[in-house]
């Protein structure tokens, strides 16, 4: 009874506002699944190289840097649900560039979208983590952890799965009005959500939000900042590489397999964390066997992937358990940034790990970018995500507690 997912349901019980935000960025992270699909797909049906495939994970990933910044001052400034709702706003006016690009047969609006997503989701961090330290209590913080965790696995979850479904029976046209409706439910639900919370403070109050420094951290402190740019350096290479290596793997076919990779895979992003215990949370960030341990199984999976590619649902079970262990590293990442830090330095401290996390994995992919075309799908990602895992290794140890 004390796994993340019934400290989840408590919190759910108790707040009519947390609830509301629960059901807005579920429709939120559909849409955002649904977009994912069009885009992938529609890359692959159009042949795409496999250096161009594993370009636009960078794309949507290094935009999120100058977002986070974006968010971390504005945070000082406006409500952080007001955040929310403008990002989902903004998300409805960038499915115009996917629209377009599948009309005109356009790859760069394609990638674009992907861009803009990564933007709003850098500016979206630091408001929820502070709506989250502002709205729960210190031991409902858990409960915040799951709720990111169901954030990030759901848009592929949800979306992934209703996308590899409708994929090829409907439009992509179709998949993006679907999209365009979550959007605007889920604008809906965080208006809504603002209404029926207190907990924000006078705008004066928020002048005094800070952005904390390095040199003045505590070493619990800076673990905790580099945990998730860790679980970057290693996850990020390998889920670049994912649609190339199902393109490896099943040239023929390799829009069919990479789509239910990416669903199998949020399936393990989902459930990874649900197996924690609520009340060792803080515990479990000390662990440096558990999280190598937890980065080692990631990539183990991911290696051995290509060699079952003559069994689907091996392959399908070796990304569910990557994913499994890797948003292990994710939850005890999220939490501990939310523990740690406290209500002045929570945005700031989220924005920085955003931001790091980031940078960790731009460097990582663009690697893996250079080396794709030369080595291979499989050869590349032996070679990036072990020398990053050895480096993150000697980071956890430097700064264990």
């Amino acid at each position: 009874m004390n796994s993340l997912l019934f400290a989840l349901l408590r919190a759910l019980r108790s707040h009519a506002w947390f609830r509301l935000l629960a059901c807005a960025f579920v429709l939120s992270s559909l849409g955002n699944g649904l977009t994912q699909v069009v885009v992938f797909g529609q890359l692959l049906r159009w042949q795409a190289s496999p250096t161009l495939l594993t370009l636009a994970w960078l794309l949507a990933t290094l935009p999120g840097f100058l977002g986070s910044l974006a968010g971390e001052r504005l945070c000082r400034t406006f409500p952080p649900l007001q955040l929310l709702l403008l990002c989902e706003l903004l998300g409805l006016f960038a499915l115009v560039m996917p629209w377009q690009g599948i009309n005109l047969h356009n790859i760069p609006l394609l990638l674009a979208v992907q861009s803009v997503e990564s933007l709003l989701g850098g500016m979206a961090w630091p408001a929820l983590a502070l709506t989250f330290k502002r709205g729960l209590s210190a031991e409902e913080l858990p409960a915040a952890t799951a709720m990111e965790n169901m954030i990030f696995a759901s848009q592929v979850l949800l979306g992934t799965g209703m996308g590899v479904l409708l994929f090829g029976r409907v439009s992509p046209q179709t998949l993006l009005l679907v999209d365009a409706l979550s959007f605007v439910a889920a604008a809906w639900l965080l208006w809504l959500a603002s209404r029926q919370t207190t907990m924000l403070p006078e705008t004066q109050q928020h002048a005094a939000m800070v952005s904390p420094q390095w040199e003045t951290l505590s070493i619990v402190q800076k673990r905790s900042l580099l945990l998730l740019p860790s679980l970057a350096a290693v996850g990020a290479p390998a889920m670049a590489l994912l649609p190339a290596l199902a393109q490896q793997m099943r040239p023929e076919d390799s829009a069919g397999l990479a789509l239910p990779l990416l669903f199998s895979r949020s399936l393990g992003q989902l459930c990874g964390p649900m197996l924690l215990n609520s009340q060792k949370m803080v515990e479990y960030t000390r662990r440096n066997h558990l999280l190598l341990g937890c980065l080692a199984l990631f990539l183990l999976a991911y290696i051995l992937m290509p060699t079952l590619s003559a069994f689907t649902g091996a392959s399908l079970a070796a990304i569910f358990i990557a994913h499994l262990a890797s948003n292990v590293v994710f939850a005890l990442g999220t939490f501990g940034v939310l523990h740690q830090f406290d209500e002045k330095e929570v945005s700031g401290a989220s924005a920085k790990a955003w931001r790091w996390q980031t940078i960790s994995a731009t460097i990582t992919t663009s690697i893996a970018v250079l080396l794709t075309g030369m080595l291979g799908a499989v050869h590349t990602l032996w070679c990036v995500s072990f020398c990053s895992l050895i480096l993150v290794g000697g980071i956890l140890f430097r700064y264990r507690n």
